[in-house]
């Protein structure tokens, strides 16, 4: 397995395969780099190198009782992507993945002189601001939150089993269909994640604001999000990040929810293709 250490001993695995222009994924909570198989395989297929890392405290990164922050989080992809020596490349972030990829533009693409990063997506992310913080009041209640840390403490095993409902839109008439494989995985892999690192990112996906910096990202960014995302609402979210965002581009997904990545694979793949060509 492949890892890169970072300045405080942290050991972050990554995947990196195909050939061609880079597209690093950075991943939304509470999963792994594995949420991004179909679509990895997909662009290196097509002739690209994808590259996606485990956050630190999930999958197989080590757990770290400190630097669960969203600058540390951008600081661990800086590691990869320094190590790699990545250049031109597009970053791609789901969810928490979202603010991951968005922190280290602004953290450490800006001033990087490299050229290291050329395009940004944004999917279903928690960006510019989820959380009902900092005047944001319409944002996602502190009360929602509330309940995800304490189940996370009381039963975190059945609530992996239980939130791919809402995550996956199964719940709902009309919805995406039935898939016991995507509820075993997305089990599988937040109950491979560390506890304490999963409960300090629920705080870091909720509160982080990302409003001002995001002005000043001007490479081309491409935004999706589902119109029926029960857990990172669009109108506060994806909606906002496109005002916001110098040279974006938004697509809405109709009714699709928060983990459109794998109800929609095939819809993402195509246009996550033509952004990169383009």
């Amino acid at each position: 397995m492949a890892f890169v250490t970072t300045i405080d001993g942290t050991r972050i695995f990554y995947r990196d395969f195909g050939q061609g222009r880079p597209i690093v994924f950075s991943h939304g909570w509470p999963l792994s780099s594995d949420a991004w198989d179909g679509t990895m395989q997909f662009l290196a297929n097509n002739g690209f190198r994808v590259i996606a890392h485990d956050r630190r405290g999930h999958g197989r990164s080590d757990a770290s009782a400190t630097g669960n922050t969203m600058d540390t989080y951008a600081d661990d992809l800086a590691a990869v992507i320094k190590q790699l020596d990545l250049h031109d490349a597009i970053l791609v972030g789901h969810s928490t993945g979202g603010g991951e990829i968005t922190r280290y533009i602004t953290r450490h693409a800006a001033s990087d002189g490299t050229g290291r990063v050329a395009k940004m997506v944004l999917l279903g992310a928690v960006t510019p601001l989820m959380g009902a913080v900092n005047g944001n009041d319409d944002g996602v209640p502190v009360e929602v939150v509330d309940r995800v840390r304490k189940a996370l403490i009381d039963n975190r095993s059945q609530f992996f089993l239980d939130f791919p409902d809402v995550f996956f839109g199964m719940h709902r008439g009309g919805g995406a269909p039935r898939s016991e494989g995507w509820r075993m995985d997305f089990w599988k892999q937040g109950m491979a994640a560390d506890i304490n690192a999963l409960y300090a990112c629920v705080d870091q996906f909720w509160a982080s604001d990302f409003r001002e910096e995001m002005k000043h990202i001007s490479i081309p960014a491409l935004v999706i999000h589902g119109t029926g995302d029960e857990v990172v609402p669009f109108e506060i979210t994806g909606k906002r990040a496109a005002e916001i965002l110098p040279n974006a581009t938004l697509i809405a997904y109709a009714d699709a929810p928060h983990g459109f990545p794998k109800t929609h694979q095939d819809r993402l793949n195509a246009d996550l293709l033509a952004f990169a060509r383009a």
